[in-house]
């Protein structure tokens, strides 16, 4: 059986994975500025298997609201193109022969609040990852006690510590959600 400092650590790694899987997340929420990982998630067929755009070719940023597609693969550009149209972006690439440019409009303010609905609904899953994860590792403590692999009062102080982890850890999703909605509303 683990001991608290193992379940303690163990649970720390998980929740901190939360949170930079949340962070990944949104940064694929598309703000008023452009950047490239706006098109991590979208896939290109490229050779016959599904590749992320950045996989198959150079993604700039020339210009404040627009993307600069350079494939490494001439061949691929047809397919990067048809892959941006496909995409929930709502954005309609320039296909020149050599590169692929896209120009991001200005959000509406509409727009703008559905994405920071959106930015708060992939916190509260990450919330509840969270809470999941904390109530995993009081098991596994009162697990140990019940089992007298450790004392009560060493059973009382690791719930105490879980729980002040998962306080921390929701602050941290607190500042990310405040910055990206920041991000979103900025004009």
């Amino acid at each position: 059986m683990a001991t608290i400092n193992e379940i303690k650590s163990g649970i720390e790694s998980k929740m901190h994975k939360s949170v930079d899987a949340l962070k990944v997340e949104l940064a694929a929420i598309r703000t008023g500025r452009a950047t490239p990982s706006l098109l991590d998630k979208i896939t290109v067929e490229y050779y016959g298997t599904p590749t992320p755009i950045p996989q198959v070719a150079s993604v700039s940023v020339p210009e404040a609201r627009m993307l600069v597609i350079k494939p490494w693969d001439p061949s691929s550009l047809k397919a990067i193109e048809k892959a941006i149209q496909t995409s929930d972006l709502g954005l309609n690439p320039n296909n020149d022969g050599a590169v692929i440019r896209l120009n991001l409009p200005m959000l509406t303010e509409e727009r703008r609040k559905e994405l920071v609905k959106t930015v708060h609904k992939k916190a509260e899953e990450t919330r509840i990852a969270l809470r999941n994860l904390r109530r995993d590792a009081n098991e596994a403590i009162k697990k140990a006690e019940k089992a007298k692999q450790i004392t009560e009062d060493d059973s009382e102080s690791g719930l105490e510590d879980i729980q002040k982890l998962t306080d921390k850890i929701m602050k941290d999703v607190d500042a990310v959600v405040a910055r990206k909605e920041k991000e979103v509303m900025e004009v």
